[in-house]
């Protein structure tokens, strides 16, 4: 069942899932999640909206704007980011946005594709929620499923992680603990700082 939305866009990030096995892992690129604070389904409030890439390239969406639409609970929100999706109706009522010369950056989300370019950084939860990271472009926030044993796949658990798109030289990152991921027969694996540096070696420090 559809609900009625409407209000005012507070955060525009890419709504990935990331799979791990161990110390395996992929992402799912699924769109982008819109935070929005205004009237959900008749009540005030704040929620995030799933939309896809088509609509994202359409729209524009960015911090600032006021929008409206309708939508659907999601099925599992073990594995969204987003509390609805299936987003119908959309409709603009302002695009001025709000764009910003230092973090967090504002503006429309990138394409999906320059955010796997980039490679991402494991991002402190604390600092995701109390350093604006939330609103950040270059902010993630990702449903997270993990395959305990690849012999048992259906021996499963479910977390939430954070990560950063952004310049490894923003002054408000911080990476917090390394991540651990549980393995068959009561293994761990740790996910060690080198992953990250690996990953966005690519990378300037202001890129």
């Amino acid at each position: 069942m559809k609900i009625e939305w409407q209000g005012e866009i507070t955060s525009v990030q890419p709504r990935f899932r990331l799979l791990r096995s161990f110390d395996q892992r992929h992402h799912v690129y699924l769109g982008y999640a819109l935070r929005v604070r205004g009237s959900v389904a008749g009540e005030p409030g704040e929620a995030w909206f799933g939309v896809g890439k088509v609509s994202q390239q359409k729209h524009q969406f960015e911090v600032g704007q006021t929008a409206s639409g309708q939508a659907r609970p999601v099925v599992d929100p073990r594995m969204e980011s987003a509390d609805f999706y299936k987003v119908s109706r959309l409709a603009i009522q302002c695009r001025q946005g709000t764009v910003g010369a230092t973090p967090p950056w504002h503006g429309p989300a990138p394409p999906i594709e320059t955010y796997r370019e980039r490679g991402h950084r494991r991002l402190f939860k604390r600092t995701y929620h109390s350093a604006a990271c939330s609103s950040c472009i270059w902010g993630a926030r990702m449903p997270v499923e993990i395959v305990v044993d690849q012999w048992n796949p259906d021996q499963k658990r479910y977390r939430f992680e954070t990560f950063c798109y952004g310049p490894k030289s923003c002054s408000r990152y911080r990476a917090g603990p390394t991540r651990k991921v549980p393995g068959r027969r009561g293994m761990t694996y740790e996910e060690e700082d080198w992953v990250d540096a690996e990953l966005t070696a690519h990378r300037g420090a202001d890129d």
